[in-house]
């Protein structure tokens, strides 16, 4: 979780740096003034922040699976009724519905930084070339928020149904 904490400050450092030094216009303004070594080194920068999220991700994933595991267990049926079965544990059920609850928002972060990131790249090459229009559309795009349901639900059918 640490590590995911630290790519997201560190992410939002850069994004911090980039608007003080005065980097970025307002949407639609022809006062553009892109250096495309400046934009590579941030970019650089968020992609590494971002494999540190989903090194972050993954850990958290790995802890979650842990504690939930270690929760402990419920008989189901009664050790003297011959069923004696087991169930995941009421600890294991609430951080497995917290995993779910949250599952979206854990996802958006990276695919955020991602989309971000590339639509960075393409308004830069877009303004090297000389269309401001398909800079801006860039810009425009970058700007939305992803939806993750078309990525959680490929996810899930990697992983079996689950």
């Amino acid at each position: 979780m640490e590590i995911l904490l630290s790519a997201v400050r560190a992410m939002l450092s850069s994004a911090r740096r980039i608007v003080s030094a005065g980097g970025c216009t307002g949407v639609g303004m022809t006062g553009w003034d892109i250096a495309p070594a400046g934009v590579q080194s941030v970019i650089s920068q968020v992609r590494e922040a971002a494999g540190g999220m989903g090194a972050g991700i993954t850990l958290y994933g790995a802890g979650v699976q842990g504690a939930m595991a270690s929760a402990g267990t419920l008989s189901v049926g009664g050790e003297g009724a011959g069923g004696g079965g087991r169930a995941a544990g009421l600890v294991a059920v609430a951080l497995g519905q917290f995993v779910e609850g949250t599952e979206a928002d854990v996802a958006f972060l990276p695919l955020r930084a991602g989309n971000s990131a590339n639509g960075a790249v393409e308004a830069t090459n877009a303004y090297i070339a000389g269309n401001l229009e398909q800079a801006w559309n860039a810009q425009r795009q970058a700007t939305l928020a992803p939806d993750v349901t078309a990525l959680l639900e490929a996810a899930r059918k990697k992983a079996g149904g689950k």
